[in-house]
């Protein structure tokens, strides 16, 4: 038995919808302790992320939208110009609802799919945390990189079983007793 997400992700998630606004995202965010979160359709679907980084682009981008001359660091100008959002990163700075905010190209995961699949997408698209949906695309729970940790923490006993069921008795035909 793989460790799947569905065993370590949070189901009590925080949502937003599409016209929540920058205030209410930020209350949100802090009052839940989470970096992020989802925006849903009216269906539940999920159809973006805001995560802290959208929020503070408002304030890192306040002076240059001002004309008071501010011009981003390097390593900014660069993670801003490969931005997977299309360049949008100046738009979005000005935007004032979820909708204007959110980054739209989320990458997801399912209950099913095993917390090794699931660190791995993390890694490959640079993201701390995975909207859970279903066959339907509905948001079901989020499993951030702290969530995966908790395979590191189990008991010794479950461990030891995981290890007589799935890789010995399974794979190896052993008679563990």
């Amino acid at each position: 038995m793989q460790v799947k997400v569905k065993d370590v992700m949070s189901r009590d998630v925080a949502a937003v919808d599409r016209s929540t606004p920058f205030k209410n995202i930020a209350e949100l965010m802090i009052g839940r302790r989470v970096s992020a979160v989802p925006v849903v359709d009216g269906q539940g679907r999920v159809a973006g992320v805001v995560s802290e980084t959208d929020l503070l682009r408002k304030e890192e981008f306040r002076e240059r939208f001002y004309r008071e001359g501010y011009r981003p660091p390097l390593r900014a100008r660069l993670r801003h110009r490969l931005d997977h959002e299309g360049g949008n990163v100046a738009a979005r700075a000005r935007g004032d609802s979820a909708a204007e905010l959110m980054t739209t190209r989320v990458v997801t995961t399912t209950p099913d799919t095993s917390v090794v699949s699931a660190a791995r997408l993390m890694d490959r698209h640079g993201v701390r945390r995975l909207p859970v949906v279903d066959e339907h695309g509905h948001l079901v729970g989020i499993v951030s990189r702290h969530d995966l940790l908790r395979v590191f923490v189990r008991p010794d006993e479950e461990i030891s079983r995981e290890i007589r069921e799935d890789v010995l008795e399974r794979n190896m035909w052993t008679d563990t007793s």
